[in-house]
């Protein structure tokens, strides 16, 4: 099983990449990988929003949110504009 993670403004600036695949089965273990190999993501993921296939996914329900392959997580930092 194989999912994008695709990362946005301020998690794209602590990964130096905007998209990588991951194969984990959760949210939690995903975001866990993700944080492996770009500690400075750590950080901004206490901050961030987590989308799978574009539904949110609250912090406490990441270790039971199972994924399917093919799914996008995408990691949303806030962010200012007007």
């Amino acid at each position: 099983m194989t999912v994008t993670l695709r990362y946005w403004a301020a998690a794209a600036a602590a990964t130096g990449v905007d998209a990588e695949e991951a194969r984990p089965d959760t949210v939690a273990a995903v975001l866990d990988e993700a944080v492996a190999r770009h500690p400075e993501l750590g950080p901004v993921l206490q901050v961030a929003s987590v989308l799978v296939d574009g539904t949110p996914v609250r912090p406490e329900d990441r270790a039971g949110s199972q994924l399917s392959d093919g799914v996008s997580v995408e990691i949303l930092p806030p962010f200012a504009g007007g």
